[in-house]
């Protein structure tokens, strides 16, 4: 096991121990709680599916802040993305009614084009006027945000209903269910594998990387930054609109819902900074998160905690994670360079040393040759 995998263990012990005694500090039954916690959210059939559910649009909005992140590009406008990328489906949806074969890959396609499109907005702004992306996607939340709602409050209203949201998408863009399994699920896994692929094994990837490390080593080195910010942005965008896209043609109500959303973008950005936007962590984490999300309502039905302590668990988790991290490269690095120091001064001590002798010698010899 490597070292980042033991600091992340020993942040996620520390992280639950804490929530134990808050628990206890709150007079709730801590132990039990924990039990409930992980029993509705891995110790069942239903409890799996439920997870792996829940797990799927964290998975991709992780996926989507990972690249940003990673590649240099603070993307925060996951949010925006998402709603993007699920107003485009249902639009698609209630417009087109094509038979499953088709529509459900047309759908992927307009829900990744849609998040990549309002991603992209962003990453023009920067290319042309040079404005920062981490104001930009923020604003082009708020923007997403109250469009999407323009929407669903006025021209695409359902009538029949009494609260904004659109009218049902055509079954033909409904994903598959399979003992409550969502096949979004399965969309989600090839998303995640084509990323990961496209991040760690491809000249693109290395670019992106490189990039993310050290822009100007990556410009020295031969490195388009300016597109490869674009294509990068793109990129994150597409995952995020993904995400949305696939809460319309896998979730319940097939149909776009105000206020729908918004926590599993600001999850997927958090699962990132835990993961150090890696590619595989964040997967893993993704599904972390969701058991913890899942089993907080058996929590509440068991032991009547507030299932939003899933929310304070998730925060000590992502806080306790990075500290143990960057703590333990801190230790590392002041330890390699205590040695390093040890063992320039012990050359200097030996140089000056072999120095002396040296000198004694010669001046040894020069004596014994005057007499």
């Amino acid at each position: 096991m490597n070292k980042n995998a033991l600091t992340a263990l020993a942040g996620i012990g520390v992280a639950l121990a804490a929530g134990l005694v808050i628990l206890w500090a709150q007079g709730y039954p801590a132990l039990p709680s924990y039990a409930a916690l992980f029993s509705y959210s891995l110790f069942s059939k239903f409890a799996i599916v439920s997870t792996l559910n829940k797990a799927t649009p964290l998975i991709l909005t992780g996926l989507s802040a990972a690249v940003g992140f990673g590649s240099n590009c603070v993307n925060l406008g996951q949010v925006g993305q998402f709603l993007i990328g699920a107003m485009a489906v249902s639009a698609f949806g209630i417009v087109c009614d094509l038979p499953a074969p088709v529509m459900i890959p047309l759908s992927i396609m307009a829900a990744l084009a849609a998040g990549a499109l309002w991603a992209g907005i962003a990453a023009w702004l920067r290319q042309r006027f040079n404005m920062d992306e981490f104001i930009t996607t923020l604003m082009l939340n708020f923007i997403a945000d109250y469009f999407t709602l323009y929407l669903i409050s006025g021209p695409m209203w359902d009538r029949a209903t009494y609260s904004p949201m659109t009218k049902m998408t055509g079954s033909g863009s409904w994903l598959p269910m399979w003992d409550g399994l969502s096949a979004a699920f399965v969309v989600a896994c090839i998303a995640f594998v084509v990323t990961w692929v496209m991040w760690d094994r491809s000249k693109l990837g290395y670019e992106w990387r490189a990039m993310g490390q050290n822009s100007v080593f990556s410009r020295v080195g031969g490195c388009d930054n300016e597109a490869n910010f674009t294509r990068a942005m793109l990129m994150s965008g597409a995952l995020a609109g993904l995400a949305g896209g696939l809460m319309i043609m896998g979730g319940m109500q097939h149909r776009f819902v105000k206020g729908m959303g918004a926590n599993y973008a600001w999850d997927g950005v958090m699962i990132a900074i835990v993961a150090a936007n890696g590619m595989l962590p964040t997967g893993l984490y993704a599904l972390f998160f969701a058991a913890i999300q899942t089993g907080a309502m058996g929590m509440e039905l068991e032991t009547a905690v507030p299932s939003e302590f899933a929310l304070v668990l998730q925060a000590i988790i992502v806080l306790f994670v990075v500290a143990s991290r960057e703590s333990t490269r801190l230790l590392i690095n002041r330890a390699a360079a205590n040695l390093r120091a040890r063992a320039a001064a012990r050359t200097a001590h030996g140089g000056s040393h072999g120095g002396s002798r040296s000198s004694g010698k010669e001046g040894g010899e020069r004596s014994a040759s005057g007499h």
